[in-house]
């Protein structure tokens, strides 16, 4: 998947290591507001932080264990979606994003995983997305509401942020239950 309209001037497309000084400069723009619930904002201080991340996830790209995709908003880069991990044996992968404030309330989110779920699913053989969120990041769960995902449960104090830890919540679709909201 190389590059997709998400409409409304809007489009997703990979994220690559020759855009590190961009992807720097979005994660700076929203570095508190994204850092609240997600390990990127802290580690990614610089374009040269940000080139290795970015080679990390090339990496994984070629390997074919995750994937990273930006959403660009009338040309600036304003968010993501990626596949934190993919296991084709196992035939799961997991799922997550990240916004600048800027682009929230858009429905961009939304619609980028969408895209890339269906990809997951229909092109890879994937039948199970899963989706973890702090059970404070309201609006990531609300996500995977829309997404027509289902909760399993919580994972108790499995996540350390910023010295403290959160309780995660566990999400997932299934490829037949995808298949069918899709095509309802």
């Amino acid at each position: 998947m190389l590059k997709t309209s998400l409409g409304e001037g809007a489009e997703l497309r990979p994220l690559t290591p020759d855009l590190a000084d961009e992807f720097a400069a979005h994660i700076d723009r929203g570095r508190e507001f994204i850092g609240r619930h997600v390990g990127m904002a802290d580690a990614i201080p610089d374009a040269d932080a940000a080139r290795r991340v970015l080679e990390t996830f090339a990496e994984k790209a070629a390997a074919d264990t995750g994937r990273m995709w930006g959403i660009w908003l009338d040309g600036t880069l304003v968010g993501g979606v990626l596949f934190r991990s993919m296991d084709f044996r196992m035939e799961t992968a997991e799922a997550g994003c990240w916004l600048e404030p800027a682009a929230v309330g858009k429905g961009l989110v939304t619609r980028a995983v969408c895209v890339i779920i269906d990809w997951a699913i229909e092109v890879r053989g994937i039948h199970r997305v899963d989706w973890w969120a702090s059970t404070e990041n309201t609006p990531s769960i609300n996500v995977a509401k829309r997404l027509g995902m289902t909760r399993e449960g919580v994972a108790r104090e499995a996540y350390l942020h910023r010295g403290e830890r959160y309780d995660m919540e566990i999400w997932s679709v299934l490829a037949p239950e995808w298949r069918a909201a899709r095509d309802a």
